[in-house]
């Protein structure tokens, strides 16, 4: 895997890239007015709420309850004792974060006012951002048609900025087939050795096979998939002939949205497709957070919050770990 070419702590070294920096300060400025600020105040100081479980350090091991994470369980003490046991942790104060971006061509979509990746891009930016300034740390696994950079976990406002300045500043993906997130799951697990809590940023539109990685990773890290969408990805309104480009492939398809039948085809096949994301991601036992190219990027982030509380609040009274999911 190649290093970032690009170095937080450098000066520009041309027109184009203080460009870039002024356009990543501008950005970054805009949203802790906007979107920071609004989550402090709704959050009320807890954002370890959209951490749980990261920067833990081994402290005891106990017999396992029926509320334990089954995650937790040490299967060699276990095998040893014939009793099963669990690895108790102690919270450090300092946490890092590990941004998995997925920058395949199919995120420069957007029907509307934003595309992906800048909904992305945004959101990178307001979580490091509200880590960074508690003395945590951040980092990035970036993926184009192959995961091609790395950013270090450091911390501090200017490395937020370097950080958006790498998402925004990178070109569009050459069309070169299908996205394999797998590679960028498989980097993830070969790459970060210490627990820490992994977004992985993706509109999930891949090649067959992500499952199990993911699965893998979330037995070691605390993993939140952050899926990214369009509406038009979900449902095709009548705009009569359209011709349909694949950003990835280049393959384009002339069709009829007049035609009732394929916009009821289009729903169905975009339907189970919803279905088939999220049960793959409650068998790889991570939550998901939906941002909308049409949405608010506050709302998403507390209700997802808000999501956590409750199931914290549930495991704690002793809810049986395989209903947690449906609370």
């Amino acid at each position: 895997m190649k290093s970032s070419p690009l170095n937080g702590h450098d000066a520009p070294t041309s027109a184009a890239d203080a460009g870039a920096d002024a356009s990543a300060e501008s950005v970054l400025r805009r949203l802790e007015w906007t979107v920071i600020r609004r989550l402090d105040g709704l959050l009320q100081g807890d954002y370890r709420t959209l951490l749980r479980g990261t920067g833990l350090d081994l402290a005891d091991l106990r017999e396992y309850q029926h509320y334990d994470d089954v995650r937790h369980i040490d299967w060699n003490v276990t095998a040893r004792l014939q009793v099963p046991h669990v690895r108790v942790f102690t919270e450090d104060r300092e946490m890092a974060a590990w941004f998995l971006m997925d920058l395949s061509p199919s995120v420069d979509f957007g029907s509307g006012e934003q595309r992906k990746r800048s909904v992305s891009a945004e959101f990178v930016a307001v979580l490091a951002r509200m880590l960074t300034r508690h003395g945590n740390r951040v980092g990035a696994l970036l993926y184009g048609s192959g995961v091609d950079a790395m950013i270090p976990t450091r911390g501090g406002r200017r490395h937020v900025l370097h950080l958006l300045h790498s998402i925004r500043s990178r070109p569009v993906a050459p069309e070169s087939g299908t996205t394999r997130l797998r590679e960028l799951l498989e980097s993830a697990a070969a790459t970060i050795k210490r627990r820490s809590t992994l977004f992985v940023v993706s509109d999930f539109i891949s090649e067959p096979g992500w499952e199990r990685p993911l699965a893998l990773l979330a037995q070691r890290h605390e993993v939140v998939a952050v899926r990214v969408l369009d509406p038009l990805e979900l449902e095709l309104p009548d705009l009569g002939l359209l011709t349909m480009r694949d950003s990835e492939t280049g393959e384009q398809l002339l069709v009829d949205t007049h035609d009732k039948g394929f916009r009821r085809r289009f729903a169905r096949i975009a339907a189970q497709r919803e279905a088939e994301l999220r049960e793959g991601f409650v068998k790889a036992a991570v939550d998901a957070l939906e941002l909308s190219t049409d949405g608010d990027l506050v709302d998403a982030v507390v209700r997802f919050a808000d999501m956590r509380k409750r199931r914290a609040r549930l495991s704690a009274g002793g809810l049986p770990s395989h209903l947690q999911h449906a609370a």
